[in-house]
């Protein structure tokens, strides 16, 4: 019973954490993805989340946002971190850069910003992913650097023990996972479906896409005449379709750290200039190989790289063990425990 004259003990309010992440696409969805599972991990610590609701990305944020996401409807990062009012803004924007951080900071909020570009940043804590980066990318800033901080959903952690057992049993692939982003820039999809489908015999092949792709139509219509193919629109199982994939064709964005949370032997393709330092280190580290998109020969190469990947089970072996080395999927944890550090 609390004395009369006693003062009842405050709680301490909520960290609000406001997002801004690009979309669209030219970029795709990765970057909202990314920082919805690092919300995720902060609502389950007690923090409150939202995202700026521009329209490219409150279309990715209307298919895989849990309801407790809330949405800022200003467009303006710093007014919305104003009127919101937000304790910390986690940008992940290309477009946004160190003249916009440093106006974004006189609002008073702590400033996170995500990156893999290694540019020069005005904020509280860097968090870049990519393989082989360290805090000497970013000198003078706190950063969290390497796949130990990459933003995997806790659901592909889950499946990770049993992923890896049965991928140790060496079967003969059956299934192939193709996933080049919500957005499918260029229709990268559907020709690499068309590409790769003469080389696919004994394989069932699982496409994943969302469901304002430029490639849905003609997807549809390859669909419907092979019974090979399952297209996947703005699929929620993207945990199962990894771990039950024995291949994949995958773009080299942020997903590629699900793929080697799972250990699953993939062919990374590079679809930006920003993707391709990690998928070469990647490649160096044999956990996946990389092809380029905007290479002329880039058909007959994806055909030839899914052959000798389907064929060669030392491969496989070896590339399902040093992808799952590189990321045990407890990176959106780490994270969000740093970041309520800060706080």
């Amino acid at each position: 019973m609390i004395p009369a004259t006693a003062t009842p003990h405050k709680l301490a309010p909520a960290p609000r954490v406001l997002f801004f992440a690009d979309a669209g696409p030219n970029v795709g969805g990765g970057h909202v993805m990314r920082c919805l599972t690092l919300a995720q991990a902060l609502v389950a610590r007690g923090a409150v989340c939202g995202f700026v609701a521009t329209p490219s990305a409150a279309e990715v944020l209307d298919a895989f946002a849990d309801e407790g996401i809330e949405r800022v409807a200003e467009e303006d990062v710093a007014a919305a971190a104003r009127n919101w009012p937000a304790s910390v803004v986690v940008v992940d924007h290309y477009g946004f850069d160190r003249t916009e951080e440093t106006r974004l900071r006189a609002v008073g909020p702590l400033l996170i910003a995500m990156d893999d570009l290694r540019r020069a940043h005005d904020c509280d804590l860097v968090l870049d992913s990519n393989l082989g980066r360290t805090a000497a990318d970013y000198p003078g800033i706190e950063t969290l650097a390497g796949p130990d901080f990459a933003l995997v959903r806790p659901a592909f952690a889950q499946r990770r023990a049993g992923a890896l057992a049965r991928r140790a049993q060496d079967a003969a692939p059956s299934r192939l996972m193709i996933s080049l982003g919500l957005t499918d820039v260029a229709a990268i999809t559907a020709r690499v479906v068309a590409a790769v489908l003469p080389v696919c015999a004994g394989l069932a092949v699982d496409v994943v896409l969302g469901a304002g792709a430029a490639s849905l139509a003609r997807l549809q219509a390859l669909a419907a005449a092979d019974a090979r193919l399952s297209l996947h629109v703005n699929t929620q199982a993207m945990p199962d379709l990894t771990a039950a994939a024995d291949l994949a064709i995958g773009a080299g964005g942020s997903s590629v750290w699900e793929r080697c949370c799972l250990g699953l032997p993939a062919i990374t393709v590079v679809l930006a200039d920003n993707q391709r330092p990690n998928a070469a280190a990647l490649e160096t580290a044999g956990a996946a190989l990389a092809l380029e998109a905007g290479a002329e020969d880039f058909e007959d190469r994806l055909r030839s790289a899914l052959r000798r990947l389907a064929e060669d089970a030392p491969l496989r072996q070896a590339m399902s063990a040093a992808a799952a080395a590189l990321c045990d999927g407890g990176g959106a944890e780490r994270v969000a425990d740093r970041l309520l550090a800060r706080i």
